[in-house]
């Protein structure tokens, strides 16, 4: 299983904004995607930093889905959100602990 952590800087009074976003369109067009298992969004109102974590089955399927342009797409739709362009690592994940949230 891999993961890609893309990191925001949300604009001041726009991560409630970035949340919506998230939760009516990015991760719906996700659950689409070959290999996308699970996503999660984190943001610290306070500083408006945050944080998208979502894990794949393989990096190939991280790779296909930018490759489609999925993640341009997604990206592209938080633009007036953010304050600075999104910062995108690619993780192994090893130890993964099985979640069960509402």
């Amino acid at each position: 299983m891999n993961a890609k952590v893309v990191h925001f800087q949300f604009k001041p009074g726009k991560h409630q904004e970035a949340a919506r976003l998230f939760k009516d369109y990015i991760i719906p067009a996700a659950k689409k995607q070959k290999g996308f298992k699970s996503g999660l969004l984190l943001i610290d109102p306070n500083t408006g930093k945050g944080m998208s974590i979502a894990l794949w089955e393989s990096e190939a399927d991280i790779k296909a889905s930018e490759s489609s342009g999925f993640y341009q797409e997604w990206t592209a739709k938080l633009a007036e959100t953010l304050s600075m362009p999104p910062v995108r690592e690619l993780y192994e994940v090893n130890n993964l602990v099985n979640l069960s949230i509402g």
